[in-house]
């Protein structure tokens, strides 16, 4: 590390939900535990995305939701880094910001979560008319093509709120990340991991994005101590494959990848809403080329129809 001279009190920025309190201690806590001297405070912050909870997100708008008032504070110097969840950070970041660091990514898979009188099924077997609430369009639309006799209604809020519907009655199942039910002590509420072949995964599900100025060098440079550099490639992969689709939060998009010695293996999909048109393609390539792998993956994919489907997406969202 370079010899900087350190700030004896660095600002974190975070959500206020538990899930982005628990993740950014998370965070806090392996800064600390590395510069004792230095004192990590965090400040908490309520995002668009936070604040309206009766509209689906896809109404709302695709970019930045959970993010944008965090950037604001870091340009504005009133924190020095934000911890987010990093599928929820666009692919395009405000002039002056950067991905500063990638944490070891949990499971990304997503899990059916259930009422109690459904423990005795799985996805497949659920009865036709069962309500299985998700609030993303990714799951949405490949949860419909593999599922059709099912019946899918928003559901908002934070998890806790999620579950309270849930096992209220109001739903008989939610689909939620695994990684979250783990991070939150919740692992006895997983009832089932979907496979890939029934689900994937959205891009940088399951690691935290860490977000700083681009020009606090030395902030940086305690940053760059929790990076992980398998994950990092799988991500950078990830968000090319997404950037070049021009795809937001709240498009059906989705992604598994697998990095075997230095051998990255990217599956993309696009669907549309109603999960009757589905296109899924696999590329691998060398780690060091995961930026290029995901721009090809996402020219192959467009050149099966896929933009065809993103635009007709946009406009019903527009409409």
């Amino acid at each position: 590390m370079e010899n900087y001279s350190f700030p004896h009190t660095i600002r974190i920025g975070s959500r206020k939900s538990q899930l982005a309190l628990v993740q950014t201690h998370w965070v806090k806590d392996r800064l600390q535990n590395q510069f004792p001297d230095i004192t990590f405070e965090v400040h908490t912050i309520s995002t668009q995305g936070d604040n309206i909870l009766d509209v689906a997100l896809a109404k709302i708008g695709d970019k930045g939701l959970f993010t944008k008032e965090l950037e604001l504070a870091m340009l504005n110097r009133e924190i020095d880094f934000a911890v987010h969840s990093l599928k929820d950070l666009p692919t395009c970041l405000p002039e002056g910001l950067i991905l500063a660091a990638v944490t070891k990514r949990e499971n990304p898979a997503d899990a059916l979560v259930v009422h109690e009188k459904h423990q005795d099924q799985q996805i497949d077997t659920l009865p036709a008319g069962a309500v299985v609430g998700t609030s993303s369009l990714r799951r949405l639309a490949q949860l419909r093509h593999h599922f059709p006799q099912l019946v899918f209604k928003d559901v908002r809020g934070n998890v806790n709120t999620r579950l309270a519907k849930l096992d209220s009655g109001e739903y008989d199942a939610l689909i939620l990340a695994v990684a979250g039910l783990q991070r939150l002590g919740m692992v006895d509420r997983i009832h089932q991991v979907l496979p890939p072949d029934i689900c994937l995964y959205a891009v940088g599900q399951a690691a935290l994005g860490i977000e700083c100025r681009h020009d606090n060098l030395p902030v940086l440079s305690l940053l760059k101590l929790l990076e992980h550099q398998p994950t990092c490639d799988r991500i950078i992969a990830e968000r090319a494959f997404l950037r070049e689709l021009e795809g937001g939060c709240q498009v059906p998009i989705g992604v598994h990848t697998q990095l075997e010695a230095d051998t990255l293996t990217l599956i993309g999909l696009v669907a549309s809403l109603d999960g009757k048109h589905f296109i899924k393609e696999s590329i691998s390539g060398k780690s060091s080329e995961a930026e290029s792998l995901g721009i090809q993956l996402a020219e192959n994919l467009r050149q099966q129809g896929a933009q065809e489907i993103l635009n007709q997406i946009k406009a019903e969202q527009y409409n």
